[in-house]
């Protein structure tokens, strides 16, 4: 298994252009905000609190499992944002009544056209057709920078 310096190098290749880095730091976390939002909006057949977004948090213990097997301290970052992406769908849905499903929707296509427009711009490929582990390690990658620049080792 690789570690996860070795899947953020590899990533970092077809990073390079500081317009396709402006433009991942942006929609990278809004495509997993986006796709949380998407697995919050799936209806369990009842309407309580309890099974509100509870196949968004399935998934993210397992895909925070994932993170933690290539670094625990990376997977403490990506879980505070998990949680933070988890409050925001419910905020969205609940407190402004918008539908969450749609707002997701639309913002997952704009985001990851943004995303092949910057990929254009780099004249590379995006690493997930290469190898589909990729979509996991763009947030990864995100992290990766803040906890650099605040002095969290990997």
């Amino acid at each position: 298994m690789r570690t996860i310096n070795e899947w953020l190098d590899e990533y970092a290749v077809s990073h390079q252009n500081p317009t396709n880095k402006l433009i991942h730091w942006i929609c990278v976390p809004a495509i997993f905000f986006t796709v949380i939002g998407l697995l919050y909006s799936i209806p369990l057949g009842t309407d309580n609190t309890v099974t509100e977004g509870l196949v968004a948090k399935v998934v993210m213990v397992l895909v925070l499992g994932y993170y933690f097997m290539l670094s625990k301290s990376l997977s403490v970052g990506m879980f505070f944002y998990s949680f933070l992406c988890i409050i925001l769908c419910h905020w969205i849905k609940i407190h402004l009544g918008l539908n969450l499903a749609l707002v997701s929707f639309i913002l997952f296509v704009i985001a990851w056209i943004f995303q092949f427009w910057g990929h254009n711009i780099e004249g590379k490929k995006p690493s997930f057709l290469k190898d589909l582990q990729f979509l996991l390690i763009g947030p990864a990658w995100v992290i990766s920078f803040i906890f650099k620049k605040i002095g969290i080792s990997l």
